[in-house]
């Protein structure tokens, strides 16, 4: 962007080069507010399951039902923001994540919250992509890793914050002030990313010109759409993602009871293991992204590094070993840091391998995929618990998937290198 390019936006922004610093706090912001409530469901599992008498499963079924309507939500969001500015379609939605939370809080009992985390869904499905078309569409290949990484971090760290907070709500207000104190959180966000956001003065205000063609066919659209899914690049992101947000997944849901159950800590000092845990997440999605601005080999050899380290992590908590309280502890943090930080490269290799102009729907598409993994498996964790009184099968499926998805990717990542190696 030319000197005379910035003088000319002075209207909008005073300095593009400074704004966008202020679009990726708000950005992570939002992120972190829309997600707060759900990401600290793992840090209430003891008080849920006491008041509403759930089971494991049941427990993982409230984190599916906000992750549900994202699985075609997501590219809904993806398709409106190639077509709309992210501040309207994320502020939105960030709006509606507040409004559910606070009817869910009149829930007179289990299946209608159900139904109020599956409206909380619906809103969210918008935050994730718009929030990542943001920043990348504000930063330039040298430091969209790192900002990537810093708004990634935005889930762990409003998932921490919501670890460490909710839990002293439950225990004073009750489970329904939880939900209050959520939508109000989701409602700043809100409030703040569309007061604050601003497209970069670079890019036009409404992206897009080919939404308007009347000979473009829907269906074909939406087949040129779907091609991506045979893509190398995207191959590659679906099996990783997939692997690793079930771990991130697993995480979040079954530390509290790992530590509770199986180490014997007390619930107040194991959410604050869940808060050490996705305080390293935080950490990780902006250190890992940082690297892969730097690395030589790539940002998705970041990603495979992250995919060996959780491997080691999960074969430890499988042993007698991770059931001492400090061996659990330290395993956990590492998982944070690994298991949560793999998404800020991640993130940053989706934006870059989009063909021109379809950004919003290449990130709606991994993020879609991905929620088939979100919406799946904290009940199926659940449930093996509950069958097998016993976190190992859990520790011991999620290993193995990620070992399948380190093995397939990784010898597509060493094809392309040797190939782009000959040419």
């Amino acid at each position: 962007m030319t000197q005379q390019t910035a003088v000319r936006a002075g209207s909008q922004v005073h300095d593009p080069w400074r704004y966008r610093w202020i679009v990726l706090g708000i950005a992570t912001f939002t992120q972190a507010a829309s997600g707060f409530f759900v990401g600290g469901i793992g840090a209430l599992g003891v008080h849920l399951q006491s008041a509403l008498n759930l089971s494991t499963a049941q427990l993982g079924l409230l984190v599916s039902a906000a992750q549900f309507v994202p699985l075609a939500g997501l590219l809904v969001a993806g398709e409106l923001l190639d077509r709309y500015s992210e501040r309207w379609v994320v502020g939105i939605g960030a709006g509606v994540v507040a409004l559910a939370l606070g009817a869910g809080s009149l829930a007179p009992g289990y299946m209608a919250l159900l139904v109020a985390l599956l409206v909380v869904g619906t809103g969210y499905s918008t935050v994730q992509p718009g929030g990542s078309k943001s920043v990348a569409s504000w930063f330039d290949a040298s430091q969209r890793g790192v900002a990537m990484g810093i708004r990634q971090a935005g889930l762990p760290l409003g998932a921490a914050l919501a670890s460490a907070v909710l839990p002293l709500v439950a225990e004073e207000f009750g489970w329904r002030a939880t939900l209050l104190t959520g939508g109000f959180v989701a409602l700043l966000g809100a409030g703040l990313f569309t007061g604050c956001y601003r497209q970069p003065p670079a890019s036009p205000a409404s992206p897009a010109p080919r939404s308007k063609e009347p000979s473009a066919a829907l269906a074909a659209q939406l087949r040129a759409r779907l091609r991506m899914l045979r893509e190398p690049s995207m191959v590659k992101i679906m099996l990783s993602g997939t692997s690793l947000i079930s771990v991130q997944c697993g995480v979040g849901i079954l530390t509290v009871l790992h530590l509770h159950q199986g180490s014997s800590v007390g619930t107040g000092q194991a959410a604050l293991i869940l808060v050490a845990s996705q305080g390293a997440g935080v950490a990780g999605r902006i250190c890992l992204a940082a690297w892969s601005d730097r690395s030589s080999f790539g940002r998705y050899a970041i990603v495979l590094v992250c995919m060996v380290a959780v491997i080691a992590g999960l074969v430890v908590l499988m042993t007698p070993a991770g059931r001492a309280p400090v061996v659990a502890f330290g395993v956990f943090v590492w998982l944070g840091f690994f298991g949560f930080g793999w998404y800020g490269p991640w993130v940053a290799y989706v934006t870059e391998a989009a063909p021109p102009g379809k950004t919003g729907f290449a990130l709606g598409l991994a993020m879609s995929v991905n929620q088939i993994a979100i919406v799946t498996v904290p009940p199926v964790l659940g449930l093996l618990v509950d069958l097998t009184n016993s976190f190992t099968p859990a520790w011991a499926v999620l290993s193995l998937l990620t070992v399948v998805a380190l093995a397939v990717t990784a010898e597509a990542e060493f094809r392309t290198r040797r190939s782009a190696l000959d040419h």
